[in-house]
């Protein structure tokens, strides 16, 4: 950090501003662009990218005015190379690994446990790199999309008959004997690349800070590393305050949620049950201690979602433009909620993080919209409507839908 003082804030926001999203190796990268704040020891030849970062911000107006809360954003990180904010984190673990293999390290193979996106982004930054991966999933439980990736990338995976939590013990296991190498968040690296999120958005709203950062999550890694990102900026003199964090988690796997409520600075473990929020379905969240960091540090609140309210808080989102995973989906159900408690008013600016792109997660989309989720209200389901090939059929269903605008603008031919 004493290194990184000898460039005032602004010198650092032009360097940034000039590299963001251009072609010279490797600094288009959102991670790499900021490399001298991420693993600056880190030798161009050894750096392994699919130009992550980058990601769109969203201006969710119509679906913000429809909460009160026009000025919402929706930092689509899911729009990356493996479809998940995980890439920011793998980039820079590959990376390092790769250099240190270069340099004498022995590794039989990168292995992570995974609830889908973290295998994915490991299998194909593995891949890109040449390096043997192994990741270890709960089976049946994760999207087929994200079951398929790492299967495409050659990974070895073994699908467990337990949940994350108990993948996640077996290769905390295999880590400490020195069979694999670990690449779950609790590995600092992981956190590096993920921080560069906080620098983006900040950059993207032409280094001004939000008021609200609204963060799905399971493990807890992200939060800590969101604050990381906020912490080097205000340090290093490119900010001059903090946003405020709301941790949102699915009621089926709470774990912060029960702890930070009840005034607890320790995160007791659950047994997490089945929520469509599929990845973030962990009850003994690894990176517990750093998330409680990061909410103190940025005066943060946790919130939850139930099933109902994720799936009312897609399909209404959806309805505006997006397209959000379950998990975002949790995200904007914590945000509904804050809102009508008043905690966040009209003149917030809050950013959500979507952490994963909705085209991984067709299975929820399409049981929602064909009603096949048990015990759970689907009404603003909206399912294809079957019709023979007649013309006059076809109108009738316009005008059922679009009542008068389609009078208006819809007439029948002829007879014969």
């Amino acid at each position: 950090m004493d290194a990184l003082k000898s460039r005032s804030g602004g010198a650092w926001m032009k360097l940034f501003d000039d590299r963001y999203k251009g072609t010279l190796w490797p600094y288009g990268s959102g991670v790499w662009g900021k490399r001298e704040w991420v693993m600056p020891q880190c030798r161009d030849e050894h750096i392994v990218s699919t130009d992550e970062g980058g990601t769109n911000l969203f201006w969710a107006n119509r679906y913000g005015s429809e909460l009160g809360v026009p000025d919402l954003w929706v930092k689509m990180c899911g729009n990356s190379h493996t479809g998940s904010f995980k890439d920011l984190g793998m980039t820079v673990l590959v990376s390092v690994v790769r250099q240190a293999i270069s340099e004498g390290l022995q590794v039989n193979a990168i292995c992570c446990a995974s609830t889908g996106d973290t295998s994915a982004a490991l299998a194909a930054y593995g891949a890109a790199a040449g390096l043997p991966v192994v990741v270890l999933l709960p089976q049946g439980k994760i999207s087929t999309a994200q079951l398929i990736q790492p299967i495409a990338h050659g990974a070895l995976v073994l699908g467990l008959d337990t949940d994350f939590d108990g993948c996640m013990k077996i290769v905390q296991q295999l880590a400490e004997e020195q069979i694999v190498y670990l690449a779950n968040s609790m590995n600092a690296l992981r956190i590096e690349g993920q921080k560069t999120v906080a620098i983006e958005i900040v950059q993207q709203f032409d280094w001004e800070v939000p008021d609200w950062i609204i963060l799905p999550s399971g493990n807890l890694g992200n939060a800590s590393a969101l604050y990381a990102g906020f912490k080097m900026m205000k340090e290093l003199g490119v900010i001059s305050r903090y946003p405020r964090l709301a941790v949102a988690q699915s009621q089926n796997a709470n774990p912060l949620y029960l702890a930070w409520n009840a005034g607890k600075r320790e995160v007791e473990p659950v047994v997490a049950k089945p929520t469509l929020a599929s990845a973030i379905q962990i009850g003994n969240p690894v990176s517990a201690p750093r998330a409680i960091k990061a909410l103190e540090g940025l005066d943060g609140i946790v919130e939850q979602a139930s099933e109902q309210e994720l799936c009312d808080a897609a399909a209404r989102a959806d309805r505006t433009g997006m397209y959000c995973c379950p998990h975002t989906a949790v995200g904007l159900a914590v945000l509904e909620k804050l809102v009508n408690r008043g905690v966040i008013t009209g003149s917030d600016r809050v950013v959500c993080i979507s952490t994963a792109n909705g085209l991984k997660f067709t299975e929820f989309k399409a049981s929602y919209h064909e009603s096949k989720l048990p015990g759970l209200d689907t009404s603003q389901k909206n399912p294809a409507k079957p019709l023979p090939p007649d013309f006059n059929r076809v109108v009738d269903a316009i005008r059922e839908r679009f009542s008068s605008a389609a009078k208006a603008t819809v007439t029948r031919p002829p007879p014969g």
